[in-house]
């Protein structure tokens, strides 16, 4: 127990040393964490964008870079997304958006922050008539879980988690901030 004590102790000392941040984008925010700013998490988010889901015969769904929002009094993430519909069904290409809000998890396999229990909130497209939303809003919770679920808001390097690693801990809570993410550390389990 009292090993366990003096880990956490120097990892509360080792995170708050001066000029310490695994990243050169993360910030030191606290002892036991730092912040990864929006900013870092939209560029993150963005490299795995546009995505194409096709329904066979019917049309194509373009799903383009999210634009990610903070809410930190629901402890998630929002991404407002555009949404591009074309193909044999539709007389002209329509454009549209939907939006929806999402938890994060840690997952340790590959140091990432992922997104999941997605919430999905409206799909909206003017140009199509409205048997046509609904028939895709029947879709459209399907298609932001193919498009978000388990998607890699961030990832954490070796570097970032070396210092963690030698004082036998890793990241624990993920808290939305108003600055972006703050990933809390933990002692590993025995």
């Amino acid at each position: 127990m009292h090993r366990r004590l003096f880990a956490a102790s120097l990892g509360a000392m080792a995170w708050s040393a001066p000029g310490w941040a695994g990243s050169q984008d993360a910030e030191v925010s606290s002892p036991s964490g730092y912040t990864v700013p929006e900013a870092l998490l939209q560029q993150s988010v963005a490299r795995r964008f546009p995505l194409r889901y096709p329904v066979p015969g019917l049309l194509n769904l373009d799903v383009q870079v999210p634009r990610l929002r903070l809410l930190p009094d629901q402890n998630r993430l929002g991404a407002d997304m555009e949404v591009i519909a074309a193909g044999p069904a539709l007389n002209r290409t329509h454009r549209g958006t939907f939006d929806l809000n999402f938890a994060l998890r840690y997952e340790a396999s590959d140091r990432s922050v992922r997104a999941h229990q997605l919430r999905f909130n409206r799909l909206r497209f003017p140009t199509l008539q409205p048997s046509v939303v609904d028939l895709l809003n029947t879709y459209a919770p399907m298609l932001a879980e193919q498009s978000l679920m388990e998607v890699v808001v961030h990832q954490l390097s070796p570097k970032d988690l070396a210092m963690a690693d030698a004082l036998n801990m890793q990241p624990g809570s993920i808290t939305v901030s108003d600055q972006g993410l703050v990933i809390g550390l933990v002692l590993k389990p025995l």
